[in-house]
């Protein structure tokens, strides 16, 4: 069964969706993504990976900036399509528009629904310490994840995964996910669950002071912080001269003392009590304007002696 598509998509995140049902033989009429942003230290205009994917297949790339004007709804109910696919688009889609195709807008969210809905659910997860998550197949209402799930797939969290991992996973496992759930329910293979009314939680959109670390809580908190915030918001921290510094990797080790207190050469910072460790060991670091450096390099340019206290 061929279907006409569109799609509806921005980051990395939903290219290998968009790839899937482009292999599958679909026709995708439309494909829909953010406005090219300023990226890189030229603030050149840089087109969404779903838009640059889509360009260098043939595919015509709509952005409009909302999809709330009569027209809009009007310019998408034209394309007349079978179902509307959307991964991590970034435009609330108004009942106009997921009433529009034949079978309804389709969403592919990143955790186990009703856990995490909302902006940030990869993040959200790991600075949870949950022990699993996975993506979902779901049949979009106007509610925010709300909507009834066709299919799920489980993802562990490994003990070291961070988020950039954990994101490829979870990609991974959606689009063979995206693609069976929605040719099963047009086909009439697949009822819809709704969703249970327990367990709900919300992965709200990350800031950006809530990478600054607080060494007063446990090394293995800060240690999930690290792993899940970066590239971005990113975790820091302020030297004893006030510079802040980028933390980019790091791992809880024993060891102890007041919190924020350099406790050896390593160099390893002592956190506050809970769990087996007691510090973390600092691994990549960054300073303003500079790249990315081990631990190492960066303490032969900016010493952190032992009895340091940061900030």
């Amino acid at each position: 069964m061929t279907l006409r598509l569109v799609f509806m998509g921005t980051p990395d995140f939903a290219v290998p969706v968009l790839k899937a049902f482009l292999e599958a033989g679909d026709e995708i009429c439309a494909v829909y993504s953010q406005p090219p942003r300023p990226a890189g230290r030229g603030h050149r205009l840089t087109p969404s990976p779903v838009q640059a994917f889509a360009e260098r297949h043939g595919l015509a790339v709509r952005h409009p900036t909302s999809l709330k004007s009569p027209q809009a709804q009007a310019e998408f109910a034209a394309w007349q399509a079978d179902a509307a696919i959307v991964v991590a688009y970034g435009l609330l889609l108004p009942q106009a528009v997921l009433d529009a195709p034949k079978y309804g807008c389709f969403n592919l969210h990143a955790s186990l629904l009703p856990r995490w809905r909302g902006a940030a659910p990869i993040q959200r997860a790991l600075l949870a310490g949950d022990a699993e998550t996975g993506v979902c197949a779901m049949k979009m209402d106007a509610g925010l994840d709300t909507g009834p799930v066709l299919d799920c797939a489980r993802v562990a969290i490994g003990p070291r995964m961070t988020v950039s991992e954990l994101h490829d996973e979870l990609a991974r496992a959606g689009a063979p996910l995206m693609l069976r759930a929605v040719h099963d329910y047009a086909a009439g293979r697949l009822e819809p669950q709704p969703q249970p009314a327990e367990g709900v939680t919300y992965a709200a959109k990350l800031a950006r002071d809530e990478g600054r670390i607080d060494w007063t809580r446990p090394a293995v908190e800060i240690d999930r912080m690290v792993r899940a915030l970066n590239p971005g918001p990113g975790t820091f921290f302020t030297a004893q001269n006030g510079e802040r510094i980028k933390l980019l990797a790091a791992e809880p080790v024993h060891g102890g003392g007041a919190p924020g207190l350099v406790v050896d050469d390593a160099p390893a910072v002592a956190c506050g009590p809970g769990g087996d460790f007691g510090a973390l060991k600092l691994l990549k670091l960054q300073r303003a304007g500079k790249g990315a450096m081990s631990a190492a390099e960066f303490l032969r340019g900016f010493p952190l002696p032992k009895g340091t206290v940061l900030g």
